[in-house]
């Protein structure tokens, strides 16, 4: 060791720890909490939006039901009565009781044709098929397309 020189008789550098990751700055627990609160909203609204939809997937699936029975048993004014039932179980769902209950004949499919875009609309003769002792000779193609347009994407009003 050199007596003139000072600086040899200190002891060497040391280097500090290195910093650890626990425990989380607080800016990361704000952040994780939020986090867990958008997961948990995120769930919430699915699942409110799916227990509020599920009479609409219940009436997609009769629907297909009742056109496999009606390939079945060719019943066309039965299968008309099932599918206005329908139609109008589904829409109790939606709307309020007291706009949909007593409507029938031309004002319900005018009340169903809102909702629908022009060329899915329900011929004239669904309004009046049920109330007919035979019926009349129409294609149901387009009332199967109308009803599964109509349970997809009807605004529900409740």
């Amino acid at each position: 060791m050199n007596p003139q020189d000072p600086l040899a008789a200190l002891h060497p550098l040391r280097t500090p720890d290195a910093i650890g990751w626990w425990p989380p700055a607080p800016g990361w627990w704000l952040l994780a909490l939020l986090a867990i609160s958008a997961v948990v909203a995120l769930v919430y609204l699915w699942r409110k939006h799916r227990r509020a939809n599920a009479y609409r997937r219940q009436a997609l699936a009769q629907l297909q039901q009742l056109q496999t029975d009606y390939q079945t048993h060719r019943d066309k004014l039965l299968h008309l009565g099932h599918i206005n039932a329908l139609l109008k179980s589904a829409a109790l769902q939606a709307y309020p009781r007291s706009d949909i209950a007593a409507q029938h004949g031309e004002a319900w499919r005018g009340f169903l044709n809102s909702s629908l875009p022009a060329d899915k609309q329900l011929p004239p003769e669904f309004a009046t098929a049920n109330y007919q002792p035979a019926c009349p000779d129409f294609d149901l193609e387009p009332v199967h397309r109308a009803t599964q347009h109509w349970l997809k994407h009807h605004k529900a009003t409740l």
